[in-house]
């Protein structure tokens, strides 16, 4: 798997759990504060996408993940 792989997995998985997690409605609701973390990974979604600054992608690759076709 790739950085940029990785990036969307995590992503849209926080976004998935924030929402199972604050939503009202959903059996998993704990609070409504877990919407927070939605809002910070749609922020940074939206700003890396200006910036090319990813502080998951900048740890993934001092890990080893390799960057595939596009990555700089």
């Amino acid at each position: 798997m790739t950085v940029n792989q990785f990036v969307r997995i995590f992503a849209g998985a926080f976004v998935l759990i924030s929402l199972a997690l604050g939503v009202d409605g959903s059996p998993l609701f704990v609070s409504k504060y877990f919407l927070w973390f939605t809002a910070f990974v749609g922020a940074n979604l939206f700003q890396s996408g200006f910036t090319r600054i990813c502080p998951l992608e900048t740890i993934l690759r001092r890990l080893g993940v390799k960057d595939g076709i596009g990555c700089s």
